[in-house]
């Protein structure tokens, strides 16, 4: 049987198709080239994808040998889940394996919002001892709000524990027992609204929907602190990205920190990248060597169950 793989993907979730006698094929700029995509569909009995690989009901009818979809990562905005379940093809995510990287993500932002140390360093190495400029603020007793309380969020909670944050969240579909709010401690809010008014930072662990695209905008950043930060490691467009450019330079918060865009790569005429106070990362949350191992070999165990005849429990459709 033959595996495609159209995007990024560690070399040790290749090899354990290979020890399990699969052929792969790597491409990791494939998923950009579509009709090459289309025409080499055909051929394979798995496709493995990430983000930038649109499969949609043309991929899927194109796919036709296909048994299974294995997506390296866990948004599924890229994916038409009903035009899979209709084909009766399963798609799996790599449900939770990136968790931990994202979540040290957020640490790392909120640190380097109170503590920037490359900065710090560059005007030293200009010749500046500027201590008063660099005088930082400490995370702790600061408080963090968390839209969408699921497995990333409860370990960003975790950590902000550690250093003595006060976290908050809001997510209508937790319960007061969810781990988050039963072992963490998080306190529940019952609007957006209100998280917002509280929040020295906001961190957003939401998938892209039509209920949550542009869910943060003009009127909510109108409630949020002046110094406060907004975080998106989520998706892109779940930030109405102009209104956060007007915001930061109007000075309504004090910046953000963005991993995902809704354009991405960043264009080159974006005004956020204009914007010092606005910080951007290549959708790179997520990436640590460790979980992209971890990623890589959930989804290779889990696409060679389903091949063999099995059921994969990491399975959405």
């Amino acid at each position: 049987m033959k595996v495609l793989v159209t995007e990024l993907m560690w070399n040790d979730g290749m090899e354990e198709l290979k020890r399990n006698g699969y052929s792969v094929d790597y491409d990791m700029e494939l998923g950009r080239k579509r009709k090459e995509l289309l025409e080499l569909a055909p051929n394979y009995d798995a496709l493995i994808v990430r983000n930038e690989t649109k499969v949609d009901p043309e991929l899927l009818d194109a796919a036709k040998n296909a048994k299974v979809i294995g997506r390296l990562g866990v948004g599924l905005d890229n994916i038409d889940l009903e035009a899979a379940k209709e084909r009766n093809m399963p798609v799996i995510p790599a449900i939770h394996a990136n968790a931990t990287s994202v979540a040290e993500y957020v640490m790392a932002a909120m640190l380097d919002a109170y503590r920037p140390l490359a900065e710090a360093d560059a005007d030293v190495r200009r010749g500046n001892w500027d201590r008063k400029f660099f005088t930082g603020y400490e995370l702790n007793g600061k408080k963090l709000g968390l839209i969408g309380m699921g497995e990333i969020a409860h370990r960003v909670a975790k950590r902000a524990n550690a250093f003595g944050m006060e976290t908050i969240g809001y997510d209508p579909f937790v319960t007061p027992f969810d781990h988050i709010l039963a072992e963490t401690g998080v306190r529940p809010v019952e609007t957006l609204d209100e998280m917002l008014a509280e929040a020295d930072f906001v961190s957003v662990h939401v998938p892209l929907t039509k209920v949550t695209r542009h869910m943060i905008n003009k009127e909510k950043f109108s409630l949020m602190k002046s110094h406060a930060y907004v975080i998106n490691s989520a998706r892109g467009g779940i930030i109405h990205e102009q209104d956060l450019a007007e915001a930061v330079q109007s000075g309504k918060i004090a910046g953000a920190y963005l991993d995902v865009l809704e354009t991405e790569p960043v264009q080159r005429d974006s005004l956020l990248s204009q914007i010092e106070s606005i910080h951007l990362s290549p959708h790179i949350a997520g990436l640590t060597d460790e979980s992209q191992s971890r990623t890589a070999m959930l989804i290779a165990q889990e696409v060679i169950r389903v091949l063999n005849g099995g059921k994969s429990l990491c399975a959405v459709v």
